[in-house]
């Protein structure tokens, strides 16, 4: 296997201290949208679980989604509290994640960001999810993906 990338050991630490037990993986190429992960794993795209960074009322939040479909954003505001919800910029991404667009993992973030979990992840007893790069995945169960986050669950369209 490829050596991981630095935000990829930091992903695999918070794994570590959270007791979850799951391997990332280095893909050949990039997996930064759905479509493109779900190729390269061999999963359904409603399996993968795109780590989206939201502002809501001007505050990052961390939504993980479906690859099956895109949030609405109206939606989300109204399952958070939230007056308005709008896609972050990448530089509160990266400020926000330490992670780039495409690879944000749903820990290793420089501190915790408030998470939320797509209901529709539940459905599938292996859940795919970026682990710190645009290159690297990790196989996680809904549960595990839930303790590991502290993500309250929510409907996003």
């Amino acid at each position: 296997m490829d050596a991981l990338p630095e935000r990829s050991r930091i992903v695999e630490q918070h794994l570590r201290a959270a007791g979850i037990h799951t391997e990332i993986r280095v893909l050949p190429d990039s997996a930064r949208t759905a479509p493109e992960a779900a190729a390269a794993i061999g999963c359904d795209v409603t399996a993968i679980a795109n780590s989206l960074v939201f502002l809501a009322d001007d505050s990052p939040v961390l939504v993980l989604t479906s690859g099956g479909h895109r949030a609405d954003l109206d939606a989300v505001a109204r399952q958070i509290g939230a007056r308005i919800v709008v896609m972050a910029p990448a530089a509160v991404v990266r400020a926000a994640t330490g992670q780039a667009i495409g690879g944000v993992a749903p820990v290793g973030h420089p501190a915790p960001l408030p998470t939320y979990i797509d209901e529709a992840l539940e459905t599938h007893a292996e859940i795919w999810a970026a682990a710190g790069h645009p290159h690297t995945v990790m196989p996680l169960t809904f549960s595990s993906l839930r303790g590991l986050t502290g993500g309250r669950v929510i409907a996003v369209v």
